[in-house]
Parts: C-alpha cells; sequence; structure tokens
C-alpha cells in the first residue's frame, strides 16, 4: 500500500476528471460528426444532444453493472495494481493528456483511449520494469486498434446493404424521411457507447489510485460517485465541442448521405456495446472512422478520400508509444522531487 496525503489524493482524483473532461472535448467528433456533416442537427444542438447520452450511459450502468468491465480493465488489467502508486498515476495522466492536448491542437483524430492506456504501460515500466504489464489486457486493448475500425466498417457495410434494400420499397421522400430518423436514433445510440465505453478508463484510473492507497476498502470494485464523477465530467468535455475533429471526421474522410450516417452511427454503436461487455477499452475514434469509410465504400471505393484516412491510421500508430514514453518521461520528474 502507498501513502499520500488527502490533498494530494484530492488532486490526483481532479487530474483525472480533467482528462475525462479532455477526452470528451477531444472525442466530441466521434459522438456527433455525422449529424453535423449530414445537416441532421445544427452544431450546438449535436453537442447538446452527445452530451446528454454521453451522461446518460450512467443509468445503463446501474440496469447492466456488467457494463463496466472495461474499468476493471484499465484499473487492474494493464499494469500489476498493486505496483500502482500515485506517481504512476500522475505521470501515466500526465502523457495521455499531453498527446491529447497536441492532437486535438492539430485536428488529428487520435484515440483519448490508447492515449491512456499507453501513459499507463509507459508509466508503470518506468517504475518496475516490464514485469509489471499483465499482457492479456495490454494484449487484446493492441489486438483492437486493427478490429475495431474494421468490424465497425464491415457492420457500417452490412448495415447500407440491408437498408438499401429495404429502402428499394419505398418512395424517394418516404425513404430520406426514414433515414433521418433512423440517423438520429443511431447516433444517440453511438453517444451511449462513446460515454459507456470512454468514461470508463477514467474511472479504472481513479478506482486503482483508491485502491493501490488503501482508500478503497474491500474488493477492487468502482464506487458510485466515481463513476457518476466521469460520466459528468465527459458530458461537459463533450459539450465543448471539438471543431478541427469534426470537419476530419464528418466530411474529409467522405461525403456523407443520411443513409450512411445511418449505417456509419449503427455500425459504430454495436462495436462498442459489444467491447464494453467483453471489458476491451477500445478507441471510439477508431471506431467511428472505420464505419464512415464502410459507408463510404458501400456507395464506392472512390467515395473515400484514401490519403486523408491514410493519415488518420498513422495518427493510430504512433500514440500508444508516443503517449507511453511521454508518461515515462513524467514519471522520471517525480523521481526528482521525491
Amino acid at each position: 500500500m502507498h501513502e499520500i496525503a488527502l490533498p494530494l489524493l484530492v488532486g490526483l482524483v481532479i487530474l483525472a476528471l480533467m482528462f475525462d473532461f479532455l477526452n470528451g472535448l477531444h472525442d466530441a467528433a466521434n459522438s456527433i460528426a455525422t449529424v453535423v456533416a449530414t445537416k441532421l442537427l445544427g452544431p450546438v444542438q449535436a453537442v447538446g444532444f452527445a452530451a446528454f447520452f454521453n451522461f446518460a450511459a450512467y443509468f445503463l450502468t446501474l440496469a447492466w453493472p456488467e457494463l463496466h468491465k472495461v474499468a476493471d480493465t484499465i484499473g487492474k488489467g494493464l499494469i500489476d495494481k498493486d505496483l500502482v502508486s500515485p506517481a504512476v498515476v500522475f505521470a501515466a495522466l500526465g502523457g495521455a493528456m499531453f498527446w491529447n492536448v497536441v492532437t486535438w491542437l492539430k485536428g488529428i483524430p487520435s484515440s483519448s483511449s490508447h492515449a491512456l492506456v499507453g501513459g499507463i504501460v509507459g508509466a508503470g515500466v518506468a517504475a518496475a520494469g516490464f514485469g509489471t504489464i499483465q499482457w492479456n489486457g495490454v494484449t487484446k486493448t493492441l489486438l483492437f486498434i486493427p478490429l475495431a475500425p474494421m468490424i465497425g466498417m464491415a457492420v457500417a457495410m452490412l448495415v447500407m446493404l440491408i437498408s438499401s434494400w429495404l429502402a428499394s420499397w419505398a418512395s424517394a421522400r418516404g425513404a430520406e424521411s426514414a433515414f433521418k430518423t433512423c440517423h438520429l436514433v443511431s447516433a444517440a445510440g453511438y453517444s451511449l457507447g462513446h460515454g459507456l465505453n470512454d468514461a470508463q478508463k477514467t474511472m479504472g484510473i481513479i478506482t486503482v489510485l483508491l485502491y493501490s492507497t488503501g482508500y478503497l476498502s474491500g474488493e477492487f470494485h468502482v464506487p458510485h460517485w466515481v463513476a457518476i464523477s466521469c460520466y459528468i465530467a465527459m458530458g461537459l468535455g463533450t459539450m465543448m465541442g471539438g471543431w478541427k475533429i469534426i470537419e476530419t471526421m464528418g466530411s474529409r474522410i467522405t461525403k456523407l448521405s443520411q443513409h450512411q450516417g445511418f449505417a456509419a452511427s449503427t455500425g459504430g454503436s454495436i462495436m462498442l456495446f459489444g467491447a464494453s461487455l467483453a471489458g476491451i477499452p477500445v478507441s471510439t475514434t477508431h471506431t467511428i472512422t472505420g464505419a464512415v469509410i464502410g459507408a463510404g465504400v458501400a456507395r464506392r471505393a472512390s467515395a473515400v478520400r484514401w490519403g486523408v484516412a491514410q493519415s488518420v491510421v498513422m495518427a493510430w500508430v504512433i500514440t500508444i508509444p508516443c503517449s507511453a514514453a511521454v508518461a515515462a518521461g513524467f514519471y522520471a520528474l517525480t523521481r526528482l522531487f521525491v
């Protein structure tokens, strides 16, 4: 058990909630890119819409507690929870937040989730060596870097195929009206999935901090106050928006119709809910990007701007190692003052 003064513990919890806020800010585009790009909702309406459903995920977990498995993976499935110290938590958050700010300023849709994963692993290795890594959790997270967008893309293409067949029986006006409604419902589902999967990552790191410092009694579990605080922080961050990334996600990769927006949101939400049930901390950025590409490819491959998609993929590849390196640097700095 690591000892820490209560004011320092409170400071680290606030820092974690700041990361959650930044996560919502950084990933706002994931939830609303399709509805903004298709002009289904205005930007202000879309941000409020996404923030509401991000927070509503909390009530979903009250009904189905098994949806909180991602927090367990982050808290004890990446590095040995008994070796986590306050300095490791600080360094992990510092590395993740630094990378998020850099990519947000550049308008690069990188993954806040993988920035945190890289931060945790980098700080853990700097503190206790490679032996602290829990390879099962790290491996499944790494596997879903390519799998999440691929599954999102495949599901979006399948939804496009099935819905196109169903819409062939309707008039053009009737089909457009139906797809607008379906798109709105699927976007709400995606925002729920985004809040569900992403807010848990901060829950996991706050919970392991409480556990390692003796402020959490009993077995490793997420206290209710931690859960609701994280959902509120993410919802507030989403309300602040991320307009540069919205442009990349919603219009630069491919031009979306209401039909394609519906297919992309549906593919992404199915992937996110499945990952949350399995306890896999996937990237919502990767997922919606793959789904948007799938919806575009279903129309025709040339509809996708592959050069833009390639630059997005490059950001994915470097996120974990870069945030891990920065986190290791932050940990080294903490040693200078201890």
